[in-house]
């Protein structure tokens, strides 16, 4: 019998140019429908520029609670997972955590990096101290949301609409789900 080598660990700075990668490899997936095509950033520069911004994030987070965890296969990055204090003014960022972020590269979806990641990620909020997460979910994101419900996430009541471009024209419309940590 042969196992897989799969596990999720803290993101190391290393990390950062396969997270940008994934990133914003999957971006054009997530946000189909929702944002023009010519919206998401392409090229190696681009990708350089994300692994700049995430290298400074793992190396200087804005407080100890801010972390990102990486789901791995034989050590390459196919997922990666962010919590932090949620930001939300209806929210206390002493009990209160936020997933910010929690993405498996199209390819190694169903194979069960997503279920480790989010587990390790809400095991990683519960050793903080948070009592409850939230994250913010693309309305029209049925599998996310199906998934979260799944692990036990259900939607709040609140919602939002991000404006990208600052004009109104390119907007997001997302949704907030929660769970209980303790």
């Amino acid at each position: 019998m042969t196992t897989a080598d799969v596990s999720v660990r803290i993101a190391w700075a290393d990390d950062a140019p396969a997270i940008a990668e994934l990133q914003l490899r999957t971006w054009p997936e997530t946000y189909a429908g929702v944002l023009p095509a010519a919206s998401f950033p392409t090229g190696p520069e681009a990708v350089e520029h994300a692994a700049a911004a995430w290298y400074a994030s793992l190396t200087r987070p804005p407080d100890a609670r801010h972390r990102a965890l990486v789901a791995l296969e034989h050590n390459r990055v196919v997922g990666f997972a962010v919590t932090g204090p949620a930001g939300d003014p209806d929210c206390d960022p002493v009990a209160d955590a936020e997933l910010t972020e929690l993405t498996v590269a199209p390819a190694e979806r169903g194979r069960g990096h997503g279920s480790r990641l989010l587990q390790a990620a809400v095991d990683t909020m519960r050793a903080d101290r948070f009592g409850r997460a939230v994250l913010w979910a693309v309305a029209s994101d049925d599998a996310l949301r199906g998934f979260l419900a799944s692990a036990g996430w259900a939607a709040d009541g609140a919602h939002r609409e991000l404006d990208l471009d600052g004009e109104g024209t390119t907007t997001v419309k997302q949704v907030r789900l929660h769970t209980g940590l303790t």
